[in-house]
């Protein structure tokens, strides 16, 4: 089998490629399958949470990584790559799921992780096969760019192609049910069946997209041509918000608490849209004047919404102390700069049009993947790093033992909250450590991050005093205080008095 040259060199796929990109896409669902079997029946032994999160999470992505090597990538290279590539995916896994095991979540990866480890993997597998193709650590930008968009349109076709597959598969089944034949569906129901197929098909779509290469790039030359020419419209709005928010100020921003988010959205839009214009740099009558332009007023609008949003999170922080979610805008934040400075560097460059946005990129992209791994590992877990601010702004004085959350630490904070509950649920000493140690032990005991805690008893008989002396019974001061209404029955009360007002 060939694996020397990639088709950007112009060698064509041969019937072995293939052959090899089916084999591996069955034996990754008979994998998968496996191992959601296994994962059935782990159950309480949270030792091997960890083992389970590794494999999985490097059966899902490797695999992939492999069919868009081959033919990209010498066979050294490719093996290297694929062994680093699935060992980094591997601690990522186990250190996802190890972190989770301890207040009982599923021993599967979180969703996030498996979008940051795919997004990650995408990039580094273009950074590594263009160096490839181009034999040298740093390519030219036109490697990247083509490689990058090519893979991007070819994974898009191959899901749309495995979606449609199974969109037949369950009419078929439909069609054999009108007739009393339940077997179609009863078989595309079973996992045995379901994993292989899915992988086995993603493979061959990946395989034909490779073939027919030449109509993938017509694809993605029309989807960036069709891109680039929206961007003359979210130039306008971007310049339309920033002319306005002189008159308007930041308060009605800080007051949607989302405005972070959206600003963070809005500069990726705009980082998609001048690239789209930009594409491979100018070429013969490409692009227009007027798409030179906006691609310069784009660019320089990308800075100053990511500063507004570094200053909204920075503020949050400020006022309520880091959580997961605040640290994830931070990164996000980080990375918007690098793209916004650069980008506005290469708006306002005099030489050849916008040349440094091809450095940004490149640059950037390696920002990306360190950032993915720092928040993904130890490194700058998001869990640990909110509960460590957490904690010190209670023990500060910052936050009131009433006011603090211990629902994050049970259920949104993973290991490293529980850890932190159990740690308050042992204080001792001063009345506040006492009143902590209570709140924690009333949060360990909530099952549900939607169940009221429950609240301990006041002790009564301080507040009440017996006529003519002697104490109240034992049996007095250990009822039940009132519940509180939940908002169904505080609704039907308010109703019943209504009727009643009404029926005076």
């Amino acid at each position: 089998m060939s694996l020397m040259f990639g088709d950007l060199e112009g060698a064509e796929p041969t019937r072995e490629e293939a052959l090899t990109r089916i084999g591996i896409g069955f034996a990754q669902g008979l994998l998968l399958y496996g191992l959601t079997e296994w994962g059935k029946h782990l159950g309480d032994q949270r030792g091997l949470n960890a083992l389970f999160g590794a494999l999985i999470l490097t059966a899902v992505l490797i695999p992939v990584a492999a069919q868009g090597a081959i033919n990209r990538m010498k066979q050294l290279t490719l093996t290297r790559w694929l062994v680093g590539a699935g060992l980094t995916l591997a601690f990522l896994g186990a250190y996802g799921s190890w972190c989770a095991e301890k207040i009982g979540s599923d021993h599967v990866p979180s969703g996030l992780l498996f979008l940051a480890s795919a997004v990650g993997l995408f990039i580094a597998h273009q950074l590594i096969a263009a160096a490839q193709l181009g034999r040298r650590w740093f390519a030219d930008y036109h490697r990247y760019f083509d490689g990058a968009w090519k893979d991007g349109v070819r994974l898009v076709l191959a899901v749309l192609f495995v979606a449609a597959l199974w969109i037949l598969l369950a009419l078929g089944a439909a069609l054999f049910k009108l007739i009393g034949i339940r077997l179609i569906g009863d078989i595309i129901d079973k996992p045995w069946f379901a994993f292989p197929a899915t992988t086995t098909f993603f493979a061959i779509a990946i395989h034909i997209t490779d073939v027919r290469a030449g109509l993938v790039r017509g694809i993605r030359t029309v989807a960036l041509t069709l891109l680039s020419w929206l961007s003359p419209v979210m130039a306008l709005i971007g310049a339309g918000f920033l002319a306005a928010l002189p008159f308007t100020g930041l308060a009605p921003l800080w007051a949607t608490k989302s405005a972070a988010g959206i600003l963070l959205s809005a500069a990726a839009a705009l980082i998609v849209l001048t690239n789209a214009a930009y594409q491979e740099g100018e070429e013969n009558a490409y692009p227009p004047l007027a798409l030179k332009w906006t691609a310069r007023l784009t660019a320089l609008l990308i800075l100053p919404l990511v500063v507004i949003a570094a200053y909204g999170v920075v503020l949050r922080i400020g006022q309520y102390g880091l959580t997961p979610e605040r640290i994830l805008a931070a990164a996000c934040v980080l990375v918007g700069l690098c793209y916004g400075g650069g980008y506005a560097f290469a708006a306002c460059w005099p030489k050849s049009w916008m040349t440094p946005l091809e450095r940004t990129n490149i640059a950037t992209a390696h920002v990306v993947i360190a950032v993915l791994l720092a928040l993904f590992s130890p490194i700058a877990d998001p869990s640990r790093l909110s509960v460590g601010d957490q904690v010190h702004r209670l023990d500060a004085g910052k936050v009131t033992p009433d006011k603090f959350d211990y629902r994050f630490l049970r259920f949104d904070a993973g290991r490293y909250g529980a850890d932190a509950l159990g740690k308050l649920a042992a204080r001792k000493g001063s009345a506040r450590d006492l009143d902590i140690a209570t709140r924690a032990r009333a949060a360990q005991k909530v099952e549900s991050r939607y169940d009221a805690p429950p609240v301990a008893q006041p002790d009564r008989s301080a507040a009440m005093k017996v006529v003519g002396g002697g104490e109240l019974p034992v049996s007095f001061l250990t009822r039940p205080g009132p519940t509180a209404l939940t908002p169904l029955s505080a609704a039907k009360g308010r109703a019943s008095s209504v009727r009643r007002w009404c029926a005076i």
